[in-house]
């Protein structure tokens, strides 16, 4: 099947181009990610859309494409959906994966999925904090039983969909294949929380979570575009849980200096969580990110509770150290 009729419903000028359809999206992902949409073709549709800017449609039902594709790992049981897919160049250490740990400690099966540049600030430091890389989805059943975290990268979720998000180094430009892997939810984990870099793409990944069934979902502006929690401003939470939106989060911290002068050492990741090293806005963004997870879960009914809960699940984590 050719892409072409697609192309040309976008495409074709002033006054007779439109956006795709929902039902037209899914079909028009579904060619790219089986391979049968020809390679010159896929770069047409996805820069074309990123000239004009994708629909709530579009986006809904491109994602819809990814999930179809991604369904032999949507048999693990995971109650939460994680993505990080920020290449990293604006910020520091991932000190979400420490909140991913408290998240985890609290009884609640993660799934990690992603690809952020070369990968070595992230995947670097999953072995340090006792976590590994799922490559078949048995590994990931093993790794949610054994620590309540599983990492899956990109690559082994699909190849197919690593080539698109690699289509970036010949295009020069994002494309949407970056929005739809945050939505992908491999697991289908009936709750997701998502960072962003670009803030217009909060209510077009709020809306696909909503259209394609998700209990709740939280989309923030994070550190360097990842869900993580920036504890010197107040922060806009996009999304819907049981009780409909979510109020916003204040800030924590009266400190606002860049996430790269909060330390340059990488083992200080690992450290803070063994309780060898402290640093007050490390600390606060791993809490506060932890916070808003666990809200989103639905392990609290106020953000207040759910701060409080991650204060008590890191004071249990550093009494653990140091006996």
């Amino acid at each position: 099947m050719s892409l072409a009729p697609y192309i040309a419903t976008v495409a074709r000028g002033p006054g007779r181009a439109r956006p795709l359809t929902q039902t037209e999206a899914q079909e028009a992902m579904t060619h790219v990610l089986d391979g049968t949409g020809a390679p010159e073709a896929v770069g047409a549709l996805l820069m074309t859309l990123r000239l004009r800017g994708e629909t709530a449609d579009e986006i809904t039902g491109f994602s819809a494409a990814f999930r179809d594709h991604l369904r032999r790992w949507s048999k693990l049981d995971a109650d939460l959906d994680w993505s990080s897919y920020s290449a990293g160049r604006t910020r520091g250490l991932p000190w979400f994966l420490l909140s991913a740990r408290l998240v985890a400690a609290a009884g609640y099966r993660i799934v990690l999925h992603g690809r952020n540049g070369s990968d070595a600030a992230l995947r670097a430091h999953l072995g340090p904090l006792g976590l590994s890389m799922s490559l078949t989805p048995t590994e990931a059943a093993a790794a949610l039983e054994d620590t309540g975290i599983a990492y899956i990268p990109l690559e082994a979720l699909s190849a197919r969909a690593t080539d698109l998000l690699a289509l970036r180094d010949h295009l020069g430009l994002r494309s949407c294949v970056n929005t739809c892997l945050r939505v992908a939810n491999p697991a289908a984990a009936p709750v997701t929380v998502q960072g962003v870099f670009h803030p217009p793409y909060r209510e077009l990944q709020e809306a696909a979570c909503q259209r394609l069934g998700d209990s709740a979902a939280m989309i923030i502006k994070g550190g360097g575009g990842e869900f993580e929690r920036y504890p010197g401003k107040p922060v806009v939470c996009h999304g819907f849980g049981p009780q409909g939106a979510w109020s916003d989060a204040p800030a924590i911290l009266d400190d606002t200096r860049r996430l790269t002068e909060v330390t340059d050492d990488p083992a200080h990741l690992a450290a803070l969580w063994e309780g060898s090293w402290h640093h007050p806005f490390a600390t606060a963004t791993v809490l506060g990110t932890a916070a808003l997870a666990l809200w989103t879960l639905g392990a609290t009914q106020t953000l207040a509770e759910a701060e409080a809960k991650a204060a008590t699940l890191w004071s249990a984590r550093q009494t653990r150290h140091a006996a």
